[in-house]
């Protein structure tokens, strides 16, 4: 009972205010026993608290618990309830009274490691370690119908996400095959939805995005049947919102099919469901509009459409598509009004002269530097480069149109073109009027008005210079040539196809050295430029450097992949090196880029005899023979394979062929007699005989096998072929003695000559005759020519002197060897071959490139112009 407070009967307001409670005292705590208990134990039994509250307006006013004071106005008499706590009515714990035994903590605020559960004695554990780890969290549970629903849509998005990434990297398949699993899973989806019975709340921008990108999938494939009937599916759905504007992607699949009423009508209905706000769609639609009836050549109605686009929203291509129908139906006024329109319609570009820094602000320098090259900048410069082409291409296209010649009509469109921002064209436009006259042969024209660019700036001279070098370079007048190159340099040292010209003029004069170092400058100035790299690799070629030549031919392999001419040489290169494998690889990778070279195939049947695969070379030598049949040289050798293979019937159609390519070379004719008499069949064999002897009646060789013939088969004809046998004979033995007599003669006044002069040389070195083996190894190579090397034609390039001189022994001596060592006509000398047979299909040309302004050509429309790698024909 000392715990418990009885109520007063009158409550002062203010009383209390004066109470000292010793609890608060803390400097009697150390002989608290109470408080050192409660520290000792961390539990304690708190001082009770009283029922009147100091220093609140109720002062003594005994509170209304369930567990105090029963009545505020009772009597004093009255007994108060058990202290035991009782359930008040907000289920709020009884204050100040003891819990189940436990302890209550020292203040109202529960503290960090006490709590009213616990029991007294326990150990102080504030951070709880004693419990152990904590329980994991509890996931999420899968099997709901919503979370499989939003599983679904992740494994949607994410797959159509792949898709479009998979498109990105140029893998078709695999975008077509992520977009028809993501299909499939959004059908599940859907199902998934009913299931649950959520069919109302689908997720219409998903299913959108599902068909629309399989329909696109199945375009990027070419499956235009499977994306149109896609693209119908979505177009059908009335719950797509501007689902009509999808009728453009099946207008342009019906194009690539080239159903063009169709496309028309897909895409005037298109432009029938897009508003007049969205005009920028609507000048798009048009613009495809009037393509189509261009393919469809309905000119009129296209001309409509493009009219439409420039009086609204004019663009460059719109321009250009219009002039181009202008020109076919031939309307002359129209072009020059359309060509005017073309060239004021604005680009929308900031001028050029704002990238250039100004010198004093450091700061702005600096941000021009970085938008310098940015890709804004990049696409203004494409946008300018655009419309630049389109114009250049429209007045080349309507010069020869729109006036009585094709010069006045350059000249007004040269005019057109100085009243508008794109003045610097002019001097395009008056080179490209040069290339015209050029290619209407008209030299004369093209040389003077290239050289109205001489007092021109730098830049229109250095281009003039170099197609006026050009030109000269091709009509042989090098000293012309040389002097405009020159030019070209002075007023553009940095032109590399100024340098390559020059170049050229010094490598026809055989100044190697000076050509190369010429070349070298040219590949500083441009690292790209394959011309002075090719005809580098000439000049070490010719100087006798080969594996410097090798070098730049490997290098120039690695920016033109398929350059037959570089596999060419890098081949010829490998087998002057006497390297015939990597010769053969070469070749081996050529005849992948030009299967049907006739030269080539032979070349390889060349090697492969050297090499001594006679199976391989007949493969080749049969290919060469099957593409180009009139090559002396494989004939010879396909005839003399079979003669070898004792096939004697069948090497007389090549020789019947020779014969046919060289009718007056007696050799051809005497083979194909030999080839019957070797094959028993001797009738023939003397028709043969007796027909080249009407041909040729003083030919010995035919006119002895006509004797031995005829002695075996017991003729009467005998007799008078012997007969004219011995007088042929006695006349070349008088023409003999007289080729002799008149050699001596012309020997003994040379040396008479050699004597009165100053110079000493011996006359057996001077007037040596030549031996016939010599002729024949000559004969069959194929010397350096002595003009330009433009012109070069290569020989060397295909055939080197060693091995062609060595093939023309082994053929000679195998055609010597054939029918006998005692038949004279077998051995007849191969000069007389290449004397009166040219082979038209020589190997691929080696001479040095020339160099001239190149110009872009994007349009069918345009003409071809002179460009750095154009070869004369």
């Amino acid at each position: 009972m000392e715990h418990v407070h009885l109520a007063a009967e009158e409550d002062d307001l203010y009383s209390g205010y004066n109470d000292y409670n010793p609890t608060f005292d803390s400097e009697e705590l150390d002989n608290d026993a109470g408080f050192q208990q409660a520290v000792r134990t961390s539990h304690g039994r708190r001082p009770p608290m009283t029922a009147k509250f100091p220093g609140t307006a109720i002062g003594g006013r005994a509170l209304g618990t369930s567990f105090g004071v029963e009545s505020s106005f009772g009597s004093e008499s009255r007994l108060l309830k058990s202290r035991m706590p009782m359930a008040s009515s907000m289920g709020r714990p009884m204050t100040g009274a003891v819990q189940d035994g436990a302890a209550r903590p020292m203040t109202a605020v529960r503290a960090a490691g006490y709590s009213s559960a616990m029991t007294r004695g326990s150990t102080f554990d504030p951070l709880g370690q004693s419990k152990g780890p904590a329980p994991p969290l509890e996931g999420k549970s899968e099997d709901t119908p919503d979370e499989k629903v939003k599983i679904l849509e992740k494994k949607v998005n994410d797959l159509i996400e792949e898709s479009c990434l998979a498109h990105g990297h140029g893998d078709l398949q695999l975008s077509l095959d992520r977009a028809k699993e993501a299909g499939r899973k959004e059908r599940a989806l859907v199902r998934q939805r009913e299931q649950s019975g959520n069919a109302d709340h689908i997720n219409l921008d998903l299913t959108y995005s599902v068909l629309f990108n399989l329909a696109t999938q199945y375009a990027n494939n070419d499956m235009y049947a499977e994306a149109l009937n896609t693209y119908q599916v979505i177009v059908k759905n009335k719950m797509f919102s501007n689902a009509g504007r999808l009728k453009v992607n099946m207008a342009n699949i019906h194009f690539k099919q080239k159903n063009y009423p169709k496309a028309i009508k897909l895409y005037r209905m298109a432009l029938d469901q897009i508003s007049n706000s969205h005009k920028e769609m609507r000048i798009k639609i048009m613009q495809n509009i009037g393509v189509v009836f261009i393919r469809m050549g309905q000119y009129s109605d296209a001309i409509t459409s493009f009219e439409h686009i420039m009086s609204e929203c004019p663009n460059i291509k719109t321009g250009f598509n219009l002039i181009l129908c202008y020109y076919a139906i031939g309307d002359r006024e129209r072009m020059k009004k359309a060509f005017q329109k073309l060239i004021c319609v604005p680009l929308g570009i900031d001028e050029e002269d704002k990238y250039i820094p100004p010198n004093d602000d450091t700061h702005a320098n600096l941000v021009i530097e970085a938008i310098k090259n940015d890709k804004l900048h990049q696409m203004e410069r494409e946008r300018k480069a655009l419309a630049e082409k389109f114009i250049m291409t429209s007045a080349k296209l309507i010069a020869p149109a729109i006036e009585a010649t094709f010069a006045a009509g350059f000249d007004w469109c040269v005019d057109m073109v100085k009243s508008s921002q794109y003045v610097e064209l002019a001097n395009d436009l008056e080179i490209n009027k040069a290339i015209t006259y050029l290619r209407q042969r008209d030299f004369n024209q093209a040389v003077e008005t290239l050289k109205t660019f001489e007092k021109k700036d730098s830049r229109v001279k250095s281009a003039a210079a170099t197609n006026l070098s050009f030109l000269y370079f091709l009509e042989k007048d090098y000293d012309q040539a040389d002097r405009y190159a020159d030019l070209a340099m002075t007023a553009d040292r940095y032109n590399p196809a100024a340098l390559i010209n020059k170049g050229n003029t010094v490598f026809v004069k055989k100044d190697y050295e000076k050509a190369a170092e010429f070349y070298k400058e040219a590949l500083r100035n441009d690292s790209s430029c394959t011309e002075a790299l090719y005809n580098l690799g000439l000049t070490y070629k010719r100087l006798g450097r080969l594996e410097e030549s090798l070098d730049c031919f490997l290098k120039l392999h690695a920016i033109l992949r398929n350059s037959a001419q570089v596999m060419w040489q890098l081949a010829n290169l490998f087998e002057m090196l006497e390297d015939p494998h990597q010769a053969i690889e070469w070749l081996m990778q050529l005849i992948t880029v030009t299967p049907t070279d006739p030269q080539v195939l032979a070349k390889l049947g060349e090697l492969y005899d050297s090499e001594g695969d006679k199976s391989q070379a007949f493969q080749y030598y049969q290919e060469s023979f099957r593409y180009f049949p009139s090559n002396i040289d494989v004939i010879e050798w396909l005839g003399a394979y079979y003669i070898d293979t004792q096939f004697c019937e069948k090497a007389i159609q090549y020789f019947e062929r020779a014969t046919l390519i060289q009718p007056t070379q007696v050799k051809w004719q005497l083979m194909v007699a030999s080839c019957y008499r070797r094959s028993g069949n001797y009738q023939k064999a003397l028709e043969t005989y007796k027909d080249i002897h009407r041909k040729f009646p003083e030919n010995v060789e035919c006119l002895r096998f006509l004797v031995r013939l005829c002695t075996d088969m017991g003729m009467k004809e005998v007799q008078d072929y012997a007969t004219k046998l011995k007088k042929v004979e006695k006349m070349k033995e008088i023409r003999e003695q007289r080729v002799k007599s008149a050699r001596e003669g012309s020997t003994r006044g040379t040396r008479r000559e050699g004597s009165a002069s100053s110079v000493g040389t011996p006359d057996s070195v001077r007037h040596l005759p030549k031996k016939d083996s010599e002729v024949d190894i000559k004969a069959v190579s194929h010397p350096e020519p002595k003009h330009s090397p433009l012109l070069d034609q290569g020989r060397d390039s295909g055939h080197s002197s060693h091995g062609t001189s060595a093939k023309g022994e082994r053929l000679s001596a195998k055609m010597r060897a054939l029918p006998g060592s005692n038949e004279p006509y077998e051995a007849s000398s191969q000069r007389d071959i290449d004397a009166s047979y040219v082979d038209p299909l020589g190997a691929p040309m080696e001479r040095p490139k020339t160099a001239a302004k190149k110009r872009n050509e994007d349009d069918d429309f345009a003409d071809e112009e002179l460009g750095d790698d154009l070869l004369p024909e």
